[in-house]
């Protein structure tokens, strides 16, 4: 892997901060300035759909409503309800082509809202921002 060196300027506070970790860790500082820079940056686009790679880099531009609003966004109550009598129907093996399509219609498209939801809110982390416990995210 090739690598690229750039200058960062630190305020004192961080920097000892970085010290300290290196010292604790027993780890050089470059290390663990690398690790500060990687760990914290929003997750790659690469391993999300094709699709998604546009709409999920043009996040980074986002407003903090914005983001918000994509990380709480759910799919309808008709859609959701919908979806479960799908499976139910699917578990029964009484279920059509048609349906089947519409199912499967269904959890992608709620399989894309999550990788949306997820990267909104790592934006979020990312500039700052706290994140609410999993268990007080909306779902769906």
């Amino acid at each position: 892997m090739t690598t690229q060196s750039i200058t960062l300027h630190l305020s004192d506070p961080v920097y000892r901060y970085l010290q300290q970790v290196a010292a604790i860790t027993k780890r050089p500082l470059e290390q663990v300035v690398r690790q500060s820079v990687e760990g914290n940056l929003p997750p790659s686009v690469e391993n999300a759909p094709q699709e998604l790679h546009d709409e999920l880099l043009a996040m980074q531009s986002l407003s903090l409503s914005q983001l918000i609003h994509i990380a709480s966004s759910q799919l309808t109550q008709a859609q959701q309800e919908r979806y479960l009598t799908l499976l139910e129907q699917n578990d029964m093996g009484n279920i059509s082509l048609a349906e089947n399509a519409e199912m499967e219609a269904l959890r992608l498209a709620a399989d894309r809202l999550m990788v949306r939801k997820g990267y909104a809110l790592a934006v979020l982390r990312w500039r700052g921002h706290s994140i609410p416990p999993l268990a007080e995210l909306p779902v769906g």
